[in-house]
């Protein structure tokens, strides 16, 4: 692994197909914004031919920008699929995006990939968010690798950042996170800085020259051969250490020279278990260059020792009505088992759909049936439906190159499947299957929204349904306290991308609008009320009276009715008629124009006239009862209280807690979770943490993520329910 003699790179301008699951290899590249993900991706895709030169791709002879600035802005904040063919394997490069907003498309990534290769700028060093992700590979043993970046940066300095990646990566074993090259430095110029030309290979002890542009190998000077090997040694030890070999640690010791063979096919197990975890450098091409530093080896390291799609478990699948069906992972003669992993509109294909086959081979034009898994809450349509297939393709960049079939193990994009959304199962028609989600985070921060005109309100509801299919991170809800639409988002930019996803590819303009928490009213003391109502107007007058005593309830009751009405004061027949109007006005509200909760209303007495009583009367005169009840006494306004749970870093603790208490919460206790963690459980009014997935990630710098669920409703402080009222009736 990275000392093979070089390979033959895959030809720019044509689909990629892989015939078999063991010539596939799918990587996802994770790590913060600015990491250099993108640009790496760039420089592989040009070593291994992809591209004729940087950024650029020619198809049909015809050149055209492959990574123009409106394709990087979308790259940017979506998952991409880059695919290059090295040493005749088809690898599928996952480009994710670095931005916290965006962990959706990132989980997508590490749903379709069977490694995952974490990007490390030497000059920002591993952030918060990256360390999470890193233990979330490790909870699921999916194989690592890290590669260093920016080293041409003026302090860059690649031994210390591999040491600050063992320590953020290797907790359980510092010695599991190792490099596998070690730069080379050329002069140093007028700066003083010696830029970054080559590597040494430990294992191989070669040179790898990429000062000219082309990689070149040579032997290294006897004068450089101390400088690495205390580098190499404990390599080699390392890689031992993980061998299957029991006995290769014993040899070693005792002074044998183990074979580099050797030690290559236990490095490449030990990365494809997902217990070693090499370190690697990389660089882009310079101007005119055709090999990046470090892309050799990289793709070597790809090839040689991340898994194929064999060796990826198989997620759980069952039968639509949930019975478990155990199928072989990656089997090419196999049922049909495919996901989709990523929904996007084309204005000219429609709508694209990226899948992963798990199982089986998909063909164009072949019916399939689509499997959904009720996200029902996040205004997503339940899926259970037969679809015909369009073309098959695969992407590159704007590009679709037409392929004729995808293997089990293969990513490939999908067109005109109408219905089909991210995380939806395709399966066999006559064979339905579902795949087990994978974990999506919650949306938790709301963006309320409203058309801007009436041409733009005629279009909204297919613009946000067709928004919430390409994102299932988003949830769309309807309050239909507040009469509101809102769309609740992961963060400021994932909701600034929605609006402009909403402007440009849907053609709907909206507003955006103050969110309105759904608050409740009720009654602070027992009162009573009369309500009358006597018309006379010519022909049939109304007449009803009621007389009614109200009484708070413990929360969470709602409305209570209950008749007391003895010797037929209010005859049989009227009395559901005040119920309904007491109901209608509580509906409604008596003091801020919230509904009204938690009472219960006893109806005592009345009269009624032959003649002039009527249902509508009954109804008028239980409201007007209700509201002059209301006035008899004090009105508590409730709000939503939310028990939040808080899971951050130990060193970000205190800050959580004393945030929390600022925003009017109770911390209820704490707990340790894992190593180095800590989770915080507090309640807090729905009204202080409408921003608090923002906040959140700035107090905590990335290192926390929270969740919230209704607990109840509770009286509010007197002095922020008279501003509301005021408020209320100012409008």
């Amino acid at each position: 692994m990275g000392d093979k003699a070089q390979t033959h790179p895959g030809a720019a301008g044509r689909a990629l197909t892989a015939d078999h699951p063991t010539s596939v290899r799918n990587v996802v590249l994770v790590g913060h914004s600015g990491s250099g993900k993108t640009t790496l991706v760039e420089a592989l895709a040009l070593t291994a031919g992809a591209v004729n030169r940087a950024g650029r791709v020619e198809d049909g002879g015809t050149v055209s920008d492959y990574d123009d600035i409106e394709h990087r802005q979308q790259r940017s904040v979506q998952l991409s699929l880059v695919p290059v063919e090295w040493d005749g394997i088809k690898i599928n490069i996952l480009d994710t995006p670095g931005y916290a907003d965006f962990v959706g498309e990132l989980r997508a990534g590490l749903r379709a990939a069977d490694a995952a290769l974490f990007v490390v700028s030497a000059s920002d060093g591993v952030d918060g968010s990256t360390r999470m992700v890193w233990e979330e590979c490790q909870a699921v043993g999916m194989p690592r690798a890290i590669v260093i970046t920016h080293l041409e940066a003026a302090r860059a300095n690649f031994e210390e950042m591999t040491r600050v990646c063992a320590e953020a990566f290797g907790a359980d074993d510092p010695d599991a996170v190792l490099p596998l090259y070690l730069p080379l430095r050329g002069p140093e110029g007028p700066d003083g800085h010696a830029p970054v030309t080559g590597l040494v290979g430990l294992l191989s002890q070669k040179l790898f020259d990429y000062s000219t542009g082309e990689r070149k190998e040579s032997e290294p000077g006897e004068d450089q051969l101390p400088d690495i090997e205390e580098a190499r040694n404990r390599l080699i030890e390392g890689i031992i250490a993980e061998s299957e070999d029991e006995t290769l640690m014993d040899r070693y010791l005792g002074g044998e020279q183990i074979d580099v063979k050797t030690l290559v096919d236990d490095l490449e197990r030990a990365v494809a278990r997902g217990t070693f975890f090499p370190v690697l450098a990389a660089a882009p091409a310079a101007d005119g260059a055709r090999q990046g530093l470090g892309t050799v080896e990289l793709l070597e390291l790809i090839t040689g020792g991340f898994p194929t799609p064999f060796e990826h478990p198989m997620p759980g699948v069952t039968t639509i009505d949930g019975k478990p069906r155990e199928l072989k992972a990656c089997d090419p003669d196999g049922p049909l088992v495919a996901e989709v992993v990523k929904t996007s509109s084309d204005p000219y294909v429609g709508r694209v759909s990226l899948v992963r086959v798990f199982s089986g081979s998909l063909r164009p034009d072949e019916t399939v049936h689509v499997s959904g898994h009720g996200l029902a809450d996040r205004g997503h349509e339940d899926h259970d439906v037969d679809e015909k297939i369009g073309a098959l393709s695969m992407s590159f960049g704007k590009q679709q190159r037409p392929v004729t079939h995808a293997v089990a193990g293969d990513l490939v994009s999908v067109a005109k499947l109408g219905r089909a959304e991210t995380g939806d199962t395709l399966s066999a028609k006559d064979d339905p299957l579902l795949m087990e989600p994978w974990q999506m985070p919650d949306p938790l921060l709301p963006l309320a929204i409203q058309a801007h005109s009436k041409a733009d309100e005629d279009k909204l509801s297919q613009g946000l349904s067709r928004l919430v299919a390409e994102d299932p991170t988003m949830r769309l809800e309807q309050n239909q306290d507040t009469h509101q639409v809102v769309v609740w988002c992961l963060g400021e930019a994932h909701a600034d991308v929605a609006l402009e996803r909403l402007r440009s590819r849907y053609g709907v303009q909206v507003d955006v609008v103050a969110h309105k928490v759904s608050l409740r009213e009720t009654f602070a003391t027992k009162a009573a009320g009369r309500g009358r109502h006597v018309k006379q107007s010519g022909g049939h007058g109304q007449y009803a009276i009621c007389e009614i005593e109200v009484e708070p309830l413990p929360g969470g009751s709602g409305i209570e009715f209950v008749d007391k009405v003895v010797g037929g004061a209010v005859p049989r027949q009227f009395i559901p008629s005040v119920e309904k109007g007491v109901r209608a006005q509580a509906a409604k509200g008596v003091a801020a124009g919230y509904p009204l909760v938690d009472v219960r209303v006893t109806l005592l007495d009345g009269k009624a006239h032959s003649v002039d009583s009527s249902d509508a009367a009954f109804q008028t005169a239980g409201a007007l009862a209700l509201r002059e009840a209301a006035a008899e006494t004090r009105i508590h306004l409730l709000e939503p209280v939310a028990e939040v749970t808080v899971l951050v870093a130990d060193g970000y603790v205190g800050s959580v807690m004393s945030d929390l208490s600022s925003r009017r919460g109770r911390v209820l206790g704490t707990e340790q979770v894992g190593s180095g963690r800590t989770l915080v459980r507090a309640e807090v009014p729905e009204f202080e943490i409408g921003r608090y997935a923002i906040d959140l990630r700035s107090l905590s710098h990335g290192t926390a993520r929270f969740d919230r669920a209704y607990a109840r409703h509770e009286p509010m402080p007197p002095q922020i329910a008279e501003r509301i009222r005021e408020q209320a009736g100012e409008s």
